[in-house]
């Protein structure tokens, strides 16, 4: 496990794309306990990220640390940052997406509504486009909200499906485009401003354009 920083109350590693963010068999959580050489320590999740994303997550190191960064995501003073690979050519090049979505359990999908009803949450995201290659656009996103599958969704219902998205675009023969880039959150204890990121590894599509 690669592990950017880890102290009495925070940890933060690169979780690989295939690995659950849940504390259960073969998570995160249990991963990190194994590098730490402590099948007892506290590792809590705190966010999470798709089995097929990877990039960098915080976990929590005590009960307390994961109160106040579950608060710190309610107020959005954590930040979450995000590389993507979509297909199409984006205009304009900035801006933000602003949808109502509505999570369908039994099919495990999301799906973009456009009447408020039960179980309709609104979705935020801004992006500003990096490069423009081949087709594909390389598009760095901030999170406003974080509900599941956001940012694949949002994207697919614009007609700008990401690369190896299975789900909500097509099978590209290649992982998914989505990459948790970098995090922005104030320590728990200390309440010093802390700054994360990591970039995709060199392997497609990662490699398709020039980041």
């Amino acid at each position: 496990m690669e592990i950017l920083y880890s102290d009495k109350r925070i940890l933060v590693a690169v979780k690989p794309c295939g690995v659950l963010s849940t504390d259960e068999p073969g998570g995160m959580p249990e991963l990190l306990r194994q590098e730490l050489g402590d099948p007892q320590a506290c590792v809590r999740t705190v966010h999470r990220l798709d089995r097929v994303v990877g990039g960098v997550m915080v976990f929590a190191r005590s009960r307390m640390a994961a109160s106040i960064l579950s608060e710190q995501m309610r107020y959005r003073q954590f930040c979450k940052q995000y590389l993507a690979i979509v297909h199409g050519r984006m205009e304009p090049t900035c801006g933000q997406m602003t949808d109502l979505l509505l999570r369908d359990t039994y099919a495990g999908r999301t799906v973009v509504v456009q009447q408020p009803g039960k179980g309709v949450q609104a979705a935020e995201l801004s992006y500003r486009v990096l490069a423009y290659q081949g087709g594909l656009s390389l598009v760095k996103i901030t999170l406003g909200t974080g509900r599941t599958h956001q940012i694949r969704v949002q994207f697919a219902s614009r007609g700008l499906p990401l690369v190896g998205d299975r789900k909500y675009g097509r099978d590209d023969g290649c992982p998914i485009g989505l990459w948790s880039y970098g995090l922005q959150l104030r320590h728990p204890q200390s309440g010093e401003s802390m700054q994360f990121y990591s970039d995709p590894p060199q392997t497609e599509p990662w490699s398709l354009l020039k980041i």
